[in-house]
Parts: C-alpha cells; structure tokens; sequence
C-alpha cells in the first residue's frame, strides 16, 4: 500500500478523468497495489468497466469537472462515504487537434473549459479542505506540450500551458500549507487522445508504463524531493532542452522530429 502524506497508510485517492487513458491505468495500478480509489469521469460505462478490474479498491463517482458546483459536491460526497481525500489526481483533459485551417475560438474554448478550468474547480474544492488538515498530496496533469508550441496543439497547449504555471506559482504557498503539490507532464502515451494526432509521436509510450511511472513520482513527491513528474524520460529531456532553444533553431528541430 501506497504511504500517504501524513506517513501512514494511504486511505482514499481520487481521480478525474479516470475512465480511460492515464487516469484508468493509474486507477487500476493504485488499486491492485492497496490504495483505495475514487473513480471520476461524465461516462458512467467506462467507470463501471474500470471498477470491475479491481471491485472491491474503486468506486465510482461520475462528474463532468467543467460544472464547478457539481465538483464540490463530489468533493464532499467523496468525503462522506469514504473519509478525507489524501491524494488526488487532476487529470481530466481532453484534446482536439487544431491547425491553421480548422482554427476555431469553439474548439480553443471547450478545451479551455475542461482541461484547465476543470482542474481549477477541482483545486478551489480540495484545496481548503487540505488546507484546515494541514496535509494532502495533489498532482496536476499537465503535458510536455505545455513547454512549448507543438504541431496541432494551439487549441490543446496553451491549456497545459497554463496548468503548469497554475502549478509553479501555488506551490509555494501549498509547501507553507503542508500540501504535497505535483506537476505532471506526460510525453506521447498510447491512449485514445493521442490517437487522434496525425503526426508521428516520438517514444510513443505504453499506458501501463505512464501509469507505473506516474505512480512511482506521486510516492517520491510524498518526501517532497520531486515537483515535476516527466515521463518518457528520454523525450522529455529533450524537450527540456528545447525549451532553452531560439526560434530559429526550435522550429526545425520541431519540423524534423514529427515530420510536421
């Protein structure tokens, strides 16, 4: 069994977008290994599916994260029947690829709406309750494609952009709190979301290695010696890297290595 952020044995995690992707492997991975997991997504089936691998660990609690009301009372539901939140895993996104010819205001606004406000409604909820405990561990899905501009991703980037900067400037005040805050930046992993993309994904990962990777971060961060959970690992130094490039270099690079 996974500690929890006071030392002990961890008692309830909750994860969004836990009905496919990352969010289903990490349930599932979390379960088998002790923890016992809080479901969230809008599609009941998929829940119920993830629910029967591991049946007597998980339970299911359907939300749609961009409805701020309706978060805070799964918040408070979680709570209720199954005791205070140690962990949560922010991870509901979704993505759409979008280009110079299909660029949409609707589009850049749904996801918006779902990947970064989805998380905000799920901090403005955990983050008291944490707070008046004095304890808590969160983690923030985010991607590396909120490093830098990537190929189809002007409506998907600027949302995990904007995770990440949410993230670095909260930590300090969560450090005070004595709230574990983690940031989580996954290269290409094989799920449904990355199936959409139409360019060729370097070090394409497997879901169940993301979730294997993400689990051992979230463990680490309990000592406080790991903010940011990146995985592939050799990918994303690289992407580090590029982060510290001029543009005159950064756009080639990026053209040869997606063939974009």
């Amino acid at each position: 069994m996974s500690k929890g952020s006071d030392g002990g044995s961890q008692d309830v995690t909750w994860i969004t977008g836990a009905g496919s992707g990352i969010g289903r492997a990490l349930a599932i991975h979390l379960a088998n290994a002790g923890a016992r997991v809080a479901l969230s997504a809008r599609t009941v089936e998929d829940l119920t599916a993830a629910v029967q691998m591991v049946p007597d660990r998980m339970r299911v609690f359907p939300l749609d994260v961009t409805d701020r009301k309706a978060t805070a009372a799964t918040v408070a539901a979680i709570e209720s029947q199954l005791g205070p939140i140690d962990r949560a895993v922010l991870n509901a996104g979704t993505h759409s690829p979008m280009s110079l010819e299909d660029f949409s205001a609707d589009t850049a606004r749904r996801l918006m709406e779902v990947n970064y406000m989805g998380v905000v409604h799920g901090l403005e909820a955990l983050l008291p309750r944490m707070r008046a405990r004095g304890r808590g561990q969160l983690a923030v899905v985010a991607s590396v494609a909120g490093y830098r501009g990537l190929p189809t991703a002007a409506a998907y980037g600027p949302t995990k952009a904007a995770l990440i900067n949410l993230c670095e400037s909260l930590k300090p005040d969560c450090d005070r709190a004595g709230i574990r805050l983690q940031l989580v930046c996954p290269g290409f992993v094989d799920t449904p979301l990355t199936a959409r993309n139409s360019f060729r994904m370097p070090d394409l990962m497997p879901v169940e290695d993301a979730a294997r990777e993400l689990a051992d971060g979230l463990d680490r961060g309990l000592d406080g010696d790991r903010f940011e959970i990146a995985f592939p690992r050799r990918f994303t130094r690289k992407l580090k890297l590029a982060r510290c490039l001029p543009y005159r270099l950064y756009f080639p690079l990026v053209r040869k290595a997606t063939g974009a």
